[in-house]
C-alpha cells in the first residue's frame, strides 16, 4: 500500500448506527477523514462514549480515535457531511432514513452498510434509502458489504470487501475514499446480487448454527453452505443480480465466515435452537440484533413472490416461526425429491 492510503483524503463522514459494525468502522475509517460522527440512539451510551472512548455495549476493548466524535443527535451528526454511511439494524432503516431527510443536501453520496431486508415492503436496504431519499432529492448509493467481523476489523485484521453501485463513478469514489492499509474495496456495479447475498447468508447461517449446536460435522455444514449459496444465488439473480457476485467477497465470501465463525451472531442463535431454547429467549438475551430471523421471513415471502424454490430458507422459516424440531427440518431436507446439481 502506498503512503497515501495513510492521509485523510476526505473532510467529514457521518455513521449512523453505533453497534458492533458501525463503531469498528469509525474506527477503521479514521484515518482517511478529517472528523468523523458516529452516532447512536442511546443518550446514556454517547455519553459514556464521550467520557471514555470506548463503546462498552457493542464493541468493548477498542478505544476510539480522537477524531470520532460520538453524538446522539441527527442534526449535528449530519452537518456538513459528504458521505452518509447508514449501519443502523433493518428494522430502523426506514424511520432513520425518515429523520435524516432534511438535514441531508442532495449532493450528499449515501452508503449502505446494513445486511438485512424490510419487513413488509421486501425492500432492500438502498431501495429503503431511495425511497425515501428520493421524495427529496434524486440520491446517491453505494453499497459496502463482504465478509467482516467487526472486532477483526477494530484489530486492524486484513479485510476485504465489496463497494457496488450502479452508479460506477460513486463506487470508485468511496472505493478510494474509504480503502486503507488494512481495508480493502473491490467495486461491481451490482447492489442487487449484493444485498441479496448480505441478507440471506445470515439465514443459511442460522442453518449452520442448528447443525453444529446437534453436533453434526464438517459434511453437513459444507453441505449446507454450498446448497445454500445456490438459493441465495436463485433469489438473487430472479431479483436482477448477477451469478458471479454471489460467487464473490458478498456472497460465498459473507456466507462463508457467517457460517463458520465463532463470532457470528446468526450461528450462535442456531446453536442455542439446537439446544431447545425458545426463540424469544434467545432474542431477548442477545446484546446485538441478529438479522437472519427478519431476513428469513421476509427471504421466503421473495421467494414466492419471484416463482424460487428455497428448501433450506423454508425449513428455517418453519423452525423460526413454526417451532419445528431442527432434526425434523434436517430431516425432510435430506429425503426430499432426489435432483441433479
Amino acid at each position: 500500500m502506498s503512503s497515501a492510503l495513510n492521509k485523510p483524503v476526505s473532510n467529514k463522514i457521518a455513521i449512523v448506527g453505533a453497534g458492533s459494525w458501525g463503531t469498528a468502522l469509525a474506527i477503521v475509517l479514521s484515518p482517511r477523514f478529517e472528523r468523523v460522527r458516529l452516532w447512536a440512539h442511546e443518550k446514556d451510551l454517547v455519553q459514556r462514549m464521550a467520557a471514555t472512548g470506548v463503546n462498552d455495549i457493542f464493541l468493548p476493548g477498542f478505544q476510539l480515535p480522537v477524531n470520532v466524535e460520538p453524538v446522539s443527535d441527527l442534526e449535528p451528526a449530519l452537518d456538513g457531511a459528504g458521505i452518509v454511511l447508514g449501519v443502523m439494524p433493518s428494522r430502523f432503516a426506514r424511520s432513520l432514513y425518515r429523520a435524516m431527510l432534511p438535514h441531508v443536501p442532495s449532493n450528499v453520496r449515501f452508503v449502505s452498510a446494513t445486511k438485512g431486508l424490510e419487513t413488509g415492503s421486501l425492500l432492500r436496504m438502498s431501495e429503503v434509502a431511495r425511497e425515501i431519499v428520493g421524495e427529496k432529492f434524486a440520491p446517491r448509493i453505494a453499497v459496502l458489504s463482504g465478509p467482516t467481523f467487526a472486532r477483526e476489523v477494530a484489530s486492524g485484521e486484513p479485510t476485504a470487501l465489496v463497494i457496488s453501485s450502479e452508479d460506477r463513478e460513486l463506487a470508485a469514489s468511496i472505493q478510494r475514499e474509504f480503502s486503507g492499509p488494512t481495508f480493502r474495496l473491490y467495486t461491481n456495479d451490482d447492489p442487487a446480487g449484493v444485498e441479496i447475498g448480505a441478507a440471506l447468508k445470515n439465514t443459511i447461517a442460522i442453518g449452520a448454527g442448528i447443525c453444529q449446536g446437534l453436533g453434526l460435522g464438517n459434511n453437513s455444514i459444507a453441505a449446507l453452505i454450498t446448497r445454500g449459496l445456490v438459493e441465495i444465488t436463485r433469489l438473487a439473480v430472479a431479483m436482477g443480480g448477477r451469478a458471479p457476485t454471489l460467487a464473490g467477497l458478498a456472497g460465498l465470501g459473507d456466507l462463508v465466515l457467517t457460517c463458520t465463525g465463532n463470532l457470528s451472531r446468526n450461528r450462535t442463535l442456531g446453536i442455542e435452537l439446537a439446544k431447545g431454547r425458545k426463540l424469544a429467549d434467545i432474542v431477548s438475551s442477545m446484546t446485538m440484533i441478529a438479522e437472519g430471523v427478519e431476513t428469513t421471513y421476509a427471504a421466503v415471502d421473495l421467494a414466492q413472490r419471484f416463482g424460487v424454490d428455497l428448501p433450506i430458507t423454508k425449513q428455517m422459516d418453519s423452525i423460526l416461526r413454526g417451532g419445528r424440531s431442527p432434526r425434523e427440518a434436517i430431516r425432510e431436507l435430506m429425503e426430499r425429491n432426489l435432483k441433479t446439481e
